[in-house]
């Protein structure tokens, strides 16, 4: 790094806990073409997270904003989400999961660690890791268990806050100049235009039993059992305002799934379930047996059945050619294709991310033609 850019990134600013400070420092950053972001939070024991901190960071600048000492972020929010300034972050999907209430939607968003994969850098590397690879400084780790929620902050924890912003404006450029060199920066494009998409960042109750895996094995009527369980916990979670797993955990929504108990007497006997539970939540998880609508008795659960060999050995074939393509581009191979990528296109050739955008010519042609 030249002479300049160091002198930046060690230029330190007071937490931001004022109005007017929050202003002077919304206008400076308002008027740049990129700002470094990053956010500190607690969600231990919410279903929402509590914002605690927000880093940030210009050519010229870094500084924490302090959500806890201020009402409004309005100024921080129109930063945050002006088309003209490019959000370069790390790892983004939470701290933007995170903004989003408070913020609204945060775009552009450049990701360091999804431009790092496409330019041949393992494809979940941590910041700290990618700061060393690329510009040869290591950052301390005395404060990865601090509590942001407490207060004062000691000018140690806002030294290392800072550090998660620093360095994210150089990251950027030494990987822009790789993939640019490599013929890549189209890709970084397309992967990035998909941050900007809000459902990502949401929670969709009647879909959330996709999240849990293995039931999409079951019978239809259990299917539905499962997608009113964990439809009724997640409204529930967001209405309490507590971890999911805090109101119905995924064991027990896995039993109830399993056993469809059709009394308060049957439910307080599936193994290791709560008698508060059944108490308090008793009825409202029979509604939801009720509400599915299975049959009396239910058909019996699905046998474990060996894998279709066939089906196994094109998933093989696919995953070596994969593999084989990511050797010559040397990138990791889940950054072209996971598991569930080529499962998905075996299942629908025609509806997948292999089949659309720059994994189609380099890698999707491949498998399309292995099939």
């Amino acid at each position: 790094m030249n002479r300049r850019i160091v002198q930046a990134l060690f230029r330190l600013h007071a937490p931001v806990t004022t109005p007017s400070q929050l202003n002077d420092l919304a206008a400076q950053l308002g008027a740049a073409a990129r700002v470094g972001l990053d956010t500190e939070f607690l969600r231990e024991r919410t279903y929402r997270a509590q914002l605690c901190l927000v880093q940030l960071a210009g050519a010229d600048t870094a500084a924490c904003v302090d959500p806890l000492a201020l009402a409004d972020l309005e100024p921080l929010a129109g930063v945050l989400t002006e088309a003209g300034v490019i959000k370069v972050m790390h790892a983004s999907r939470q701290d933007l999961e995170v903004l989003l209430p408070v913020a609204g939607l945060v775009r552009p968003v450049f990701d360091t660690q999804i431009a790092a994969a496409l330019a041949g850098l393992p494809a979940q590397i941590g910041y700290a890791e990618l700061v060393r690879r690329l510009l040869g400084h290591e950052l301390p780790k005395s404060h990865t268990r601090t509590d942001w929620s407490r207060r004062p902050l000691h000018p140690e924890q806002i030294e290392y806050a800072l550090d998660d912003v620093r360095y994210l404006l150089p990251l950027a450029a030494a990987l822009e100049e790789q993939l640019a060199r490599l013929g890549r920066l189209g890709w970084l494009t397309e992967e990035l235009a998909a941050l900007g998409s809000p459902e990502l960042l949401a929670v969709d109750p009647q879909r959330a039993w996709l999240r849990l895996k293995g039931l999409q094995q079951l019978d239809q009527p259990r299917q539905r059992l499962a997608q009113q369980l964990a439809a009724w916990r997640e409204r529930t979670a967001m209405a309490d305002d507590r971890p999911r797993g805090w109101i119905l955990d995924d064991t027990l929504l896995r039993a109830i799934v399993a056993q469809v108990p059709r009394s308060v007497e049957a439910l307080a006997q599936i193994p290791d379930m709560p008698a508060g539970l059944v108490s308090r939540r008793g009825g409202e998880l029979l509604a939801c047996v009720e509400a599915a609508d299975i049959p009396d008795p239910p058909a019996p659960l699905p046998g474990r059945t060996r894998p279709d060999a066939t089906r196994e050995a094109l998933l093989r074939r696919l995953g070596g050619i994969n593999q084989s393509v990511a050797r010559e581009l040397q990138i990791a191979p889940e950054v072209l294709a996971t598991r569930r990528d080529l499962e998905q296109f075996v299942e629908q050739p025609g509806r997948n991310a292999l089949v659309r955008g720059w994994r189609a010519a380099v890698v999707g042609e491949k498998l399309r033609a292995a099939l």
